[in-house]
Parts: structure tokens; C-alpha cells; sequence
């Protein structure tokens, strides 16, 4: 049985100002900082034997936190990477609604394919689902720890299962530093254990952005 862990970034001040991230570069503030110190012990105590991580620095430095107590080093994927929000990166959402007022509302409606230069779902789900199917192949038939972003994560776990957009939309948005947990074996397949798992913790930004 190979065990999957895939855990969204903590927070940074673009996620509690409410700006769009993207693939820009965001450091962890101290809440993410203590988020992720916090949520460490309770993955390390799940043994991990690899753990993988976003190139993105808010996503590679929440692994760190588990690597330091682990001893493994972080193996980047820039495949990992956030969605890429096109001309909405940087922005605060509502200067993308204002701005962009068809493609945030096909946004919000959960369109895949909205507009503004943004990543449709199904390239991001590809990507996301190549790359966590990689990190398992690190580890096979052991436990693997992705640390990645919210929108990859969701899309990325849809690849692994097959479900589509709708059957994703109705899925709680991972809280920052929380995770899904995957399991696989040679009978069904990929299956679904647990979904926003985590340390208890000070309101944050669910956004996928």
C-alpha cells in the first residue's frame, strides 16, 4: 500500500490581504511559519520515507519545517506549482472582479477554462497529477509527503481519482498547512482517506489562489 500526503502551503500576507498568488513567488509569513512548525510533528509521527515540494518558496519552506525533523531532504517539482492566474497575479481579487468582470464571474461559476490567461483546470490537473505520480514512484509502497499549493492540490487530487470538475467543486478547500491523504493499493487503485486534515489553528485564507 503506498500512502500519499499532500499538503497545502501555510499562510502568507498575499493570502490574508486577499491578492492573487499564482506561480508569483510569495514568502511564508509568521503565521505560516508557525503553521507549518505546528503541523510537522503530526506528519513526521506518519513516518514519511520522501518528501516533495513545490519550487514556490512558501510551498518548499512548509516542507522544510518537516524535513528538519525527518532528516530527508525536500525534493523540488516545479510541476507542483500553484495554477497560473494569468493577468490576475498579483491583484487583489476584487480589483480581478472589477477588472476582469466575465472572467471572474466565469471564475466563480467554476468554469475551467475562464479567460484572463489563466490555467485551464484540466492542464493544471495533468501537471499536478504527472508530478505527484512521480513523487510516488520515489517511494513506492511507502509514504510520500507533497507539499504543494490549494488549487494544485484539489486538481491534482482529481487527476489521481478521476473526478471531474463538478464532483471537485463540491470539495472543501484545503485550509493553509492542512492536507488530503491518498491511498493506494493493487485492488482499488487510488482512494480517498481523509481531506483537510491539520493542527488546530488561528482562521486563515482557503483561497486556491
Amino acid at each position: 500500500m503506498t500512502r500519499l500526503i499532500i499538503w497545502r502551503h501555510g499562510n502568507t500576507d498575499w493570502n490574508a490581504a486577499g491578492r492573487v498568488q499564482g506561480q508569483t513567488d510569495v514568502p511564508l509569513n509568521d503565521l505560516g511559519r508557525e503553521q507549518a512548525r505546528s503541523a510537522a510533528p503530526l506528519l513526521a509521527a506518519l513516518r514519511p520515507d520522501v518528501v516533495v515540494a513545490s519550487d514556490l518558496c512558501r510551498a518548499a519552506d512548509t516542507a522544510a519545517a518537516l524535513a528538519q525533523l525527518t532528516g530527508h531532504p525536500v525534493r523540488p517539482d516545479a510541476r507542483l506549482r500553484e495554477r497560473h492566474f494569468g493577468h490576475w497575479q498579483g491583484l487583489a481579487l476584487t480589483d480581478a472582479a472589477e477588472r476582469f468582470p466575465t472572467e471572474y464571474a466565469r471564475w466563480r461559476a467554476g468554469d475551467p477554462d475562464p479567460g484572463a490567461g489563466i490555467e485551464p483546470l484540466d492542464d493544471l490537473g495533468k501537471r499536478v497529477g504527472t508530478a505527484l505520480l512521480a513523487a510516488v514512484e520515489l517511494a513506492d509502497g511507502g509514504t510520500v509527503v507533497v507539499a504543494t499549493h490549494g488549487g494544485a492540490a484539489r486538481q491534482g487530487v482529481g487527476h489521481l481519482l478521476g473526478w471531474d470538475h463538478d464532483v471537485l467543486r463540491s470539495v472543501g478547500a484545503l485550509a493553509n498547512c492542512h492536507w488530503t491523504e491518498l491511498r493506494r493499493n493493487d485492488v482499488r487503485g487510488w482512494h480517498l482517506r481523509a481531506h483537510n486534515v491539520g493542527p488546530p489553528a488561528r482562521p486563515a485564507s482557503s483561497e486556491p489562489v
